[in-house]
Order: structure tokens, then sequence, then C-alpha cells
């Protein structure tokens, strides 16, 4: 395993012992400057990954890391002080999905849950890592086609209410949680549709993700461009936050269905991670929505380039 130096440039990768988050770091170890570290909520499965990595000639560095838990988050954030003094590049790839098949009875709670760990917990992990960005660090949070603002797709007009909430210039992080908030009362009521949320039954394959992963995607990007900005007020220079939409990747997410292998998945939010620094004869992304062929897409309005 790499010894990590202090001093140089750092990137981390969430969720990553498989899937996306794993590509993720294959591609970054072969192209970043710096060390890599791979996380993973298990550590067994973690190391696993890591020993399988460098049979295959890389040198990843491994911490253990489960954005529901605070206390591994701030573990992990000291252990980044401590040894490198910063971090550079922040790829936020952990995330949950329930299918559409779940019970009928366990559908509040997997609400809750998908929105807690994809929407609370990764905000509350970039609350913790965002103070010790260092200047031009590069966040990147994964999203998905299902982030888009047109998937907030109710009845009329509630809906295009909801959409103009969720997109207005100056939202702030206390407003999108309380719009989390009141789809997962709308779902325990039973009126999601009626009050302008996506209510997907019958329209979705039985293996697609169910609408709280839709909802907490359009948090994500939401979050995003509340995040770029903080960034724009910072001090610290040319701090940039993007998020991105893998694809239809083949991965456990999606039953092993899907048209793109995890290293395509990968390739949009591993260009982004690795933006050089801004400057007036190059402009980077920062607050964007990104397809997976690296097209910057209009989030309000749209159209998407694809169907996914």
């Amino acid at each position: 395993m790499m010894e990590a130096n202090s001093g140089s440039r750092v990137a981390v990768v969430t969720g990553a012992n498989k899937g996306i988050g794993y590509a993720a770091v294959m591609e970054l170890c072969a192209k970043f400057d710096g060390t890599v570290y791979l996380t993973s909520r298990d550590e067994s499965r973690g190391r696993k990954a890591v020993d399988e990595l460098e049979q295959m000639g890389l040198r990843p560095a491994y911490h253990q890391l489960d954005i529901d838990d605070e206390s591994s988050v701030l573990k992990f954030r000291d252990h980044l002080v401590e040894t490198h003094g910063g971090l550079d590049v922040l790829i936020n790839n952990a995330a949950i999905i329930f299918p559409m098949t779940t019970p009928a009875e366990s559908f509040v709670e997997s609400i809750r849950k998908t929105i807690d760990t994809n929407f609370y917990h990764t905000m509350r992990a970039c609350k913790i890592l965002f103070p010790i960005l260092r200047p031009h660090a590069r966040v990147v949070h994964l999203t998905s086609d299902d982030g888009h603002l047109l998937r907030i797709s109710g009845r009329e007009p509630e809906a295009a209410i909801l959409r103009s909430k969720f997109s207005a210039p100056d939202l702030t992080e206390q407003e999108l949680c309380q719009l989390m908030e009141d789809f997962i009362d709308a779902a325990k009521n039973g009126d999601r549709f009626e009050r302008g949320w996506p209510n997907s039954v019958g329209e979705r394959e039985d293996t697609w993700p169910n609408e709280g992963y839709i909802v907490s995607k359009v948090g994500i990007s939401a979050l995003t461009r509340i995040h770029q900005r903080q960034f724009d007020q910072d001090l610290r220079e040319d701090l940039a936050v993007n998020c991105v939409h893998p694809g239809y990747v083949i991965t456990d997410a999606t039953f092993q269905k899907g048209e793109k292998t995890i290293q395509e998945g990968a390739e949009a939010a591993c260009w982004l991670a690795m933006l050089p620094p801004s400057s007036p004869d190059n402009v980077v992304p920062k607050g964007a929505y990104v397809w997976h062929d690296k097209q910057l897409v209009d989030w309000v309005n749209g159209p998407t380039p694809s169907i996914y």
C-alpha cells in the first residue's frame, strides 16, 4: 500500500470498494499526481479492493469511511490533516438505492434512508471536509439522470412550483433540507403526486431506483449549485464543485444491467476531478450539471443529451 507523504496532493473517493467508485480510484491512481484514497464503509471489502488494484500495479491508499457515521468522517478528516495537511480532490460517490419493487410497507422507510445517506450525510461529510480543501480543490458529486430538475414531474402546477424552489438562485441549504422533508411528508401522507412530487409506479422498470433516489439526487444537484456559491465567496482560490451523471452503468446498483462499464461510468467524474487551475484562457466548469459524455447540461430547463 502506498505510504502517504505530508504536503503531497490528495484525492479521496467515497464508496469506492466496487462499481463506479472503484473505477474512479483506478483512473486517478493512473493519472493523478498524488495520493489517492480508496474509502469504504466495510474495511475488509475496502482492503480487498486495494489488494486487487495493487495486483494491477496501482498504489491506492486506504481508509475506512462511512458517511452515515459522523465520527467516521471526523476521524478521516483528522487523518487527512495530520498526514497531508489538507485535501485537493473529493469525489462523493457513496450512495444507496432501493428499487421500484420495494414493498409498500417499507416504502416510506426506504425514502427516509435514501435521503439520509444520499443527501443529508453527503452534505454533512462536505461540511466536515470542505474546511480542509486547499486552493484549486476539485469536488465532484455523483448525481444521476434522475437528478435532473425535470424529474420533479408530479401534478402541475404544483411540480412547477417545486422546480422553481429547487432552482432559485438564492436557495439556502436550510430551504433545500425543508424540500427534502416536504417530500418525505408527502410520501407518508400518500399524496406526493398531488403535491408535485414524482410518482413513478408503472412508469419505471422494477429494478430502477424508486422516488426516494430521484429526489435525493435532485437534492444533490441543487446542493452543487449552493456549494459553488459558497466556494465563490471563499478566500481560497479557484474552488470548483460540479455534479455528474455517470450514465447507465453495469453495477450491483443497476442489478448488473446498463450500457456502460464502470470505467466508462467513472470517466467524466475523473475528468472533473482533475480539471486544471482556472484562468482567463482556461475557464473550468463550476457548479455545473454534467452528462457522462462531459457535456454541460442546463439543469433547470434541459434538454438532456440522451435518455440516460
